[in-house]
C-alpha cells in the first residue's frame, strides 16, 4: 500500500472507532441514573464512614453544569463499554505490518491487558471511599465541606485511571523481557529498588494520605511484578536452552 492508502485506511478506522464511541455514549444516556448512582456511591460511603464528625454535602454549581456532567459521565461510560471495538480497529490497522511471531505476542498482550485494567479499576473503586473520607476528614469541625460534583467526578476518573494503568506495568515488564530488553536476573538483582519504587509510586499516585489506599495499590502491584519476574526467568531459561540445543560453531558461516 502507498502512503496515501495507509492514511485513508487510518482515517476510515478512526471514523469507525469514533462512531462506536458516539453510539456507546448515546446508549449510556438511557442508563444515566444508574451510572450516576454508581459514581455517587463512594461519596455516600465516605460520608457514612465519617460518622457525622464532619459536615459534608455534594453540590453542583452553574446553569450548564448538570448537562455537562451528564455528557461527561456517559462519554466515559461509552469509551469503556466500546473499548473492545475501537481497540480492534487500532489492532486491525497495525497487524498487517507485524511478523508472525510479533502478532503472537501482541495477541497475548491484547488478551491480558483488558482484564488487568478492569481489575485495577475495581480495586480503585473499592479503595475510593476510604481515600475520600481521609481527605474530607481534614475539614475543621466548625466548617461544612461542600464538594462540587464536577470536580469530584474528575477526581474519581483520574483515581480509577491511575489504578488501571498501574496494573498494566507488570505486563509491560513481561513484554520487555520477551523483546530481550529486560532479563529475569536483572529484575531479581534490582528487586529491593523495585519494591521501594512501587511504594513511592503508590504513595504519590493515591491522593489520600491514609496508608490503606497506598497499600491497596502497592501490594497487588508487587504481586503482579513478582509474577512477571517469574515469567521472565522462565522465558530466559527456555531461551538459553534453545541456544544450547542449536550448538553453533563459531567458525561456521551463517545461512544468511
Amino acid at each position: 500500500m502507498s502512503l496515501g492508502d495507509h492514511f485513508r485506511e487510518l482515517r476510515a478506522r478512526l471514523l469507525r472507532a469514533s462512531l462506536y464511541i458516539v453510539l456507546g455514549t448515546i446508549v449510556a444516556l438511557f442508563f444515566w441514573q444508574q451510572l450516576f448512582e454508581l459514581i455517587y456511591q463512594p461519596y455516600q460511603d465516605a460520608s457514612r464512614a465519617l460518622n457525622q464528625k464532619v459536615q459534608t454535602q455534594a453540590v453542583i454549581t452553574g446553569i450548564g453544569s448538570p448537562l455537562l456532567l451528564q455528557l461527561k459521565l456517559c462519554g466515559v461510560a461509552g469509551i469503556v463499554a466500546t473499548s473492545p471495538l475501537w481497540l480492534y480497529e487500532l489492532w486491525a490497522f497495525i497487524t498487517p505490518g507485524l511478523h508472525s511471531n510479533e502478532r503472537r505476542w501482541t495477541r497475548l498482550f491484547a488478551l491480558v491487558a483488558g482484564p488487568l485494567f478492569i481489575a485495577g479499576v475495581a480495586v480503585g473503586y473499592y479503595v475510593l471511599p476510604k481515600g475520600i473520607a481521609a481527605l474530607i476528614g481534614f475539614t475543621p469541625l466548625q466548617l461544612t465541606q461542600l464538594t462540587e460534583f464536577g470536580d469530584f467526578f474528575t477526581f474519581i476518573t483520574r483515581m480509577l485511571l491511575v489504578f488501571g494503568v498501574a496494573f498494566e506495568i507488570p505486563l509491560f515488564i513481561v513484554m520487555l523481557n520477551l523483546a530481550g530488553v529486560v532479563s529475569g536476573k536483572a529484575l531479581g538483582r534490582h528487586r529491593p529498588w523495585i519494591i521501594l519504587g512501587t511504594f513511592v509510586f503508590a504513595a504519590v499516585a493515591t491522593p489520600s494520605t491514609d496508608p490503606f489506599s497506598m497499600l491497596m495499590l502497592a501490594l497487588p502491584m508487587l504481586v503482579l511484578i513478582f509474577i512477571s519476574e517469574l515469567i521472565a526467568r522462565l522465558v530466559d531459561r527456555r531461551r538459553a536452552r534453545g541456544r544450547l540445543d542449536q550448538d553453533w560453531d563459531d567458525d561456521a558461516a551463517s545461512p544468511l
